[in-house]
């Protein structure tokens, strides 16, 4: 009998791998219930050697960033209450590979072994922040919590004294670049190994544009097939496998670099995941400032990020957005640096509800990073610190969000104002763990303009309206029952308050200086809204809209003016190919063929000695803008609809000063 049953688990088991051997074959690159299940993450990213000192016998104690540097894995453990409390149901955690110290090695170096990204050994706990049986601890108690656990991968570049896999693999290339395909091998036995060990969840893939997308394929087949031969128990007693996620980072403001880079193609699909930094960058222009300060845009640019995403992203693409991350300055700080607001102002905290609203409210995968939540921000921090200072006082840019964490219950006590925007994350994960039109629906933007934001958003029966000021001062709005499809009251969830319209059909809502609204459509009418835009000709009419105006001889004294941005013919290089001609009266003409996009970009003279930008720092075809002086951080953004031929013209204006600027697509 014993034997009989033994034979019938291992035919099980066979027809099981063979299943699965099956779907793997066909390769499914991004399956609909795999996205399903990803658009729900609500992840918080760790940076583990300046999180939380749980363990003091151990830890790097240096580093880059303002903390002590003594986290450990032992402090994620006792945060993982605090963390799925807070309505979170993922964590991120920096790299922990062992990175062991070279002869001579100097203290920048050992910074940069803290941060984790120069790993010398990929299958070795880094003892600084505990051993391989601390780090079961923590993925098994995280399952039963109900959260996901995502290590960071690091397949493009590792330390000089690299250590052989246990097989006996080693990265093929030089140590800062690697080469594929040859290391693949090795990635793919690291995949592996931790996904057996650990039955961790997924990566994220650091640098992912040092990876060629042939490479990704070959590696997102790796965790899927990894993923699939292990299982464990969640917090519902189910077994089930690993989810197998991935997403990688990719810094480009460009959102055909990223697709190029590592979305791919549907003939070649390399990730389905990537994180959203061109949205990112509008979402902190729109509610604080970036890094750069570049700042005062309205709900139209909101909209414009959100459907450029749509535009040039392929179908399986599911961007995770964030507001800040390890390597990027804090919300908090950026509202300091735009002299916006410091944490002892009202609106320091309501601009910090409306930028984790608009996180809240987006469909897609989310990344919460530690200490967002409560408002977090370096005192004495705002302004840029010379790069020739700011290493040693752990303030660049690049690395200043690396702040002691402070976590309730754990190694500390919220304040007042941390504890209320702390409650409303709390509440606001909830609402969106609760309504699939938050995480997964589709969106019709049904106004963006300086004033507001207004996103309607549906998946099946659920329907609610996302409503963002996008000002200081009070207004008021009103919409009518078929310009929202509803033929009932609106449920505010952040409120818990009916809104009915009044004899007129019409919705009255009030909103404070960048106040945040969400709102249940209790019941729709069955149609969607049908919202006119009003769309602008991509044609110029006048002399700055032609594309057969003939040059005149060129003045042997002036500088040649090029166009220099993020093209995928130049990447912010001079190409003679986009060099402007002279037309004469002022005018200068680039015709040029251009693909559709969103381009960064500025008009320059060889080795920028004259820069020029938009006073708005944007530029939409069709449509005249002034121009001024330019320099570093005052890009102008240019979306480029559809594929075609434009005609791009500056205007000098001798008698005035004044510069004016034209993008139009070439009359047929």
């Amino acid at each position: 009998m014993f034997y009989f049953k033994r034979y019938w688990q291992l035919v099980i088991v066979v027809m099981s791998l063979m299943c699965s051997q099956i779907a793997l074959a066909t390769d499914i690159p991004c399956p609909a219930e795999l996205a399903a299940k990803t658009n729900q993450l609500r992840i918080y990213q760790i940076m583990v050697e300046s999180f939380v000192d749980g363990d003091p016998s151990i830890g790097y104690q240096d580093g880059y960033g303002t903390s002590s540097h003594g986290g450990d894995l032992q402090g994620v453990i006792d945060s993982l209450d605090y963390i799925k409390s807070l309505g979170m149901n993922a964590i991120w955690l920096t790299p922990i590979f062992d990175s062991k110290p070279i002869p001579n090695q100097t203290r920048a170096m050992t910074r940069l072994d803290a941060t984790g990204y120069y790993a010398s050994d990929y299958f070795k706990i880094d003892p600084h922040f505990g051993t391989l049986a601390k780090a079961k601890e923590l993925v098994e108690k995280a399952h039963k919590k109900g959260l996901y656990v995502f290590l960071d991968g690091v397949f493009g570049h590792h330390k000089s004294n690299i250590v052989p896999s246990p097989e006996g693999r080693l990265p093929i290339g030089p140590a800062e670049h690697v080469s594929y395909p040859q290391s693949l091998p090795f990635y793919e036995e690291v995949i592996r190994y931790w996904t057996q060990t650990l039955k961790i969840d997924g990566w994220r893939l650091d640098q992912a544009y040092q990876v060629p997308l042939s490479s990704w394929v070959k590696l997102r087949q790796t965790v899927r097939a990894a993923s699939q031969s292990q299982t464990y128990i969640n917090d519902k007693g189910q077994q089930v496998h690993p989810l197998g996620y991935m997403v990688g980072e990719d810094w480009s403001q460009s959102q055909q670099q990223i697709t190029k880079q590592v979305y791919g193609n549907r003939h070649q699909v390399g990730m389905c995941s990537a994180f959203a930094f061109p949205l990112r960058y509008r979402l902190v222009e729109a509610f604080a400032v970036d890094e750069n300060g570049v700042s005062h845009k309205g709900g139209k640019w909101l909209a414009q990020g959100l459907a450029l995403q749509h535009l040039l992203y392929p179908k399986y693409a599911q961007p995770n957005l964030m507001i800040g991350n390890h390597d990027l300055v804090r919300f908090g700080d950026l509202l300091q640096r735009g002299r916006i607001a410091d944490p002892d102002e009202p609106m320091y905290w309501q601009r910090h509800r409306a930028a984790l609203t608009f996180l809240g409210s987006y469909s897609g995968p989310i990344t919460l990073y530690y200490g967002e939540e409560i408002g977090s921000e370096v005192p004495d921090f705002e302004d840029k610190v010379p790069s020739s200072i700011c290493a040693d006082q752990g303030l660049c840019d690049d690395h200043v969000a690396r702040s002691p964490a402070v976590i309730s219950g754990v190694n500390g006590t919220l304040s007042n104002h941390q504890q209320a925007l702390h409650n409303f994350v709390t509440k606001l994960m909830h609402i969106r763990s609760q309504h699939p039109a938050l995480y997964n629906g589709k969106r019709i933007n049904i106004r963006a303009d300086p004033f507001v934001f207004i996103d309607y958003k549906y998946q099946h029966n659920d329907v609610v309206l996302y409503v963002q000021s996008m000002v200081t001062t009070h207004q008021d709005i009103t919409l009518s029952q078929s310009e929202i499809a509803s033929k009932g009251a609106l449920q505010d969830l952040l409120k818990h308050t009916l809104i009915r319209p009044d004899q007129k059909g019409d919705y009255h809502l009030p909103l404070a200086g960048f106040q945040s609204r969400v709102l249940q459509v209790m019941h729709p009418t069955g149609q969607l809204p049908v919202v006119v835009h009003q769309l602008h000709s991509l044609h110029y009419q006048g002399v700055m809209g032609r594309c057969d105006n003939p040059d005149i001889a060129a003045d042997s004294k002036g500088e040649p003016l090029y166009l220099v941005g993020n093209f995928p013919d130049s990447q912010w290089k001079f190409n003679q190919a986009r060099q402007f001609h002279n037309k004469g009266k002022g005018l200068y003409q680039l015709v040029f063929t251009e693909k559709k996009g969103s381009y960064h970009f500025q008009f320059a003279t060889p080795g920028w000695h004259h820069q020029y930008t938009l006073k708005e720092l944007s530029l939409s075809p069709g449509v005249a803008g002034k121009v001024k002086l330019g320099g570093y951080g005052q890009d102008t953004v240019a979306v480029i609809p559809k594929d075609g031929r434009y005609v791009w013209s500056l205007k000098f204006n001798p008698n005035t000063q004044e510069k004016v600027a034209v993008l139009a697509q070439c009359p047929e």
